[in-house]
């Protein structure tokens, strides 16, 4: 009888085991999953400062797609998650303002692109900006970032290395889902 018994324990504890086991390797396998749809296809990121104010508040939370610039070239008005070109260990976060090959030119505030009479159309600046910066030749492969907070941004205008390169944009963001859910994506040819 204590025979059968330790046999039926043997065989509840076996049971057990593989139980564990099995949960373990669901574990296993959905952690390795989310961390790469995290690595290979999502940004979730953080607006640290007000640079980018009224659009995206500070301490606000986004999410941008990775593969997107692989698939399409950034556009005027997107807001792109990119690696600083001063300190390539830190994300930014900026609106893209001038394509490769584009002169830049700030005049009054205002965003001039290849010696146009008339500045970019700009609903998302909110306050007008002041001041004259450039010109800045964006050179090809690269782009000319700003935020939307004009007066408060260190972007493009004032770093050493003014240009972000192709190769160093990390994502297109999409929307903010924190402190609210808001779209991000922006067609510059509908805010005109």
């Amino acid at each position: 009888m204590a025979d059968k018994q330790s046999v039926e324990d043997n065989k509840k504890g076996g049971s057990v085991l593989r139980e564990v086991l099995s949960w373990v390797k669901v574990i296993v396998v959905a952690v390795i999953i989310a961390a790469a749809v995290d690595f290979l296809v999502i940004a979730n990121a953080s607006v640290p400062s007000g640079s980018m104010e009224d659009t995206i508040p500070t301490g606000a939370r986004i999410v941008g797609l990775r593969p997107e610039y692989h698939f399409r070239k950034p556009q005027r008005g997107d807001i792109a998650i990119f690696k600083y070109p001063d300190d390539e260990s830190t994300d930014y976060v900026k609106r893209v303002i001038g394509l490769p090959g584009e002169t830049v030119e700030i005049k009054d505030g205002k965003v001039y692109i290849d010696g146009s009479d008339t500045p970019l159309n700009e609903p998302y600046v909110k306050e007008t900006p002041t001041g004259d910066y450039g010109p800045y030749h964006v050179p090809e492969d690269s782009y000319f970032m700003m935020g939307d907070n004009r007066e408060y941004s260190k972007d493009s205008r004032f770093w050493e290395n003014k240009y972000v390169k192709l190769d160093k944009m990390v994502a297109r963001v999409h929307f903010m889902y924190f402190p609210k859910i808001k779209d991000l994506t922006f067609s510059y040819e509908e805010g005109q």
